[in-house]
């Protein structure tokens, strides 16, 4: 009713927070993903959660992928965009197309080390006489993909120029119609949203059917031979470490396929649109960009969802600054 009065008058109802009070909770969120994505990646490195050499540096490198997506996106982008009048100056300063290339060669690392972790545990699963998941595969796996990364999107610092629109739009820097519309321009943007996040998708639903249907066979086949033997009915080791290794990777596998599917149905849907007259709707963009966001910032939960140590260490690392100032209080007492 009070709603109905104050339209009546032209007076519009007051928002439930100030614009103010929302920038304000922004960067607490922002501070806080910044520092839980920390802490993961200082837990993973200490190896103490029960994973394997291998595993450990995939999840390093997909959390400080993420990290670094965070910093390049959400920091030296979002921030510029909301708080224009203060970054004005960034018009002039000719460095938006490296600040592209490093942003967008973040996102395909991102992406790529959780399709090339997909692949390990499906070669750990499928394929057990190879020796391919070791620590040191991992490292050259992990360090061919972020240099690739870098090599594929440094097209964008010859295609985009140094200078910021300070807009919120996919392609933040600016360039000349004449680029947009060339060959190299469409050849760019097309096999750049091929590869990220396109395949990557269809790849990590690939393999991870495949990955389930080799454990189902293999787990039912363990039982028959495990109860033919001794009826022993107990818990089988081996198993266990499947079912933990095949929890983790489906939790990683569908956090990404759930909060990446809107923005690739818009992706596929701009490609089509070329040749009909259905535009995707503005805020299917809005919606897939934050999904996008927000799967850069869902590490720490999954970790400690799927994995008991990882809390062990994570409830470790929180207690131990109040560890030091107790025994720092109570030595000086003494």
């Amino acid at each position: 009713m009070d709603e109905d009065i104050a339209s009546q008058d032209g007076i519009p109802p007051e928002p439930l927070i100030t614009p103010i009070e929302a920038r304000a909770l922004d960067e607490k969120l922002l501070a806080r993903v910044i520092h839980l994505n920390v802490l993961t990646i200082v837990i993973l490195s200490r190896g103490k959660c029960g994973l394997s050499k291998g595993v450990t540096r995939y999840l390093m490198a997909m959390t400080t992928a993420d990290l670094l997506v965070v910093i390049s996106d959400l920091v030296l982008r979002q921030i510029p965009i909301v708080y224009w009048e203060t970054f004005i100056f960034l018009r002039i300063i000719p460095v938006c197309n490296v600040h592209a290339v490093l942003l967008y060669a973040a996102y395909d690392c991102s992406v790529w080390f959780t399709v090339m972790f997909t692949f390990d545990r499906f070669v750990a699963i499928r394929c057990q006489n190879l020796k391919y998941c070791t620590e040191r595969t991992a490292a050259v796996v992990l360090g061919t993909v972020a240099v690739l990364s870098c090599l594929k999107n440094i097209f964008w610092y010859f295609l985009l120029s140094g200078k910021y629109q300070l807009s919120n739009i996919p392609w933040f820097c600016t360039a000349s119609s004449a680029v947009e519309l060339s060959v190299a321009w469409t050849t760019v943007e097309f096999s750049s949203h091929i590869l990220t996040p396109v395949i990557p998708f269809v790849v990590i639903l690939l393999l991870n059917a495949l990955t389930i249907s080799q454990v189902l066979v293999a787990s039912r086949a363990r039982k028959r031979l495990r109860s033919r033997n001794s009826g022993d009915s107990s818990k089988d080791p081996e198993m266990e470490n499947r079912r933990k290794s095949i929890i983790l990777l489906l939790v990683v596998s569908a956090n990404f396929i759930v909060l990446w599917l809107v923005f690739v149905v818009h992706t596929v849907w701009m490609r089509l649109f070329y040749f009909s007259s259905a535009h995707p709707p503005l805020t299917m963009w809005d919606l897939g960009y934050m999904l996008q966001l927000l799967s850069c910032c869902t590490n720490t939960a999954l970790y400690v969802l799927t994995q008991r140590k990882f809390r062990e260490q994570m409830r470790e690392m929180v207690k131990f600054p109040f560890t030091c100032i107790m025994r720092e209080t109570i030595r000086n007492e003494m």
